[in-house]
């Protein structure tokens, strides 16, 4: 899971080809000049970077991910919690709920997400 961390250059990236995928390598390329201001070698160079750990794709000059942003959250969530409460679930949210008090809607919205789990 370590090589889908990615840098805050990477993920500035990542979310320009999530955000106008399918793309060609042209207008990424169009794109990462306008947003981030890099040369072609420069955007081709992350590009095959990221292709190289699995993220993305570039099947005949079009990019696509591989694995969507979704996934992508999903798998650094589990590692925080897998790394820092040892992968205990109940452990990450007592430590996050002594900071933060929860709204009445978000604890609604997490009894609605264990109910739904629960009816698997």
């Amino acid at each position: 899971m370590e090589h889908l961390k990615l840098g805050a250059v990477e993920m500035r990236f990542a979310e320009i080809i999530w955000k106008n995928e399918p793309l060609t390598s042209g207008q990424l390329v169009k794109l990462c000049l306008e947003q981030l201001e890099w040369k072609k070698s420069t955007t081709y160079t992350v590009l095959k970077k990221l292709c190289d750990r699995g993220l993305f794709q570039n099947t005949n000059g079009m990019v696509s991910s591989v694995i969507s942003k979704e996934e992508y959250y999903s798998a650094q969530s589990e590692q925080v919690v897998n790394e820092s409460f040892g992968g205990s679930l109940p452990a990450f949210i007592a430590a996050f709920t002594s900071r933060k008090t929860l709204t009445r809607e978000e604890i609604d919205e997490i009894r609605r997400m264990i109910d739904a789990v629960g009816e698997e």
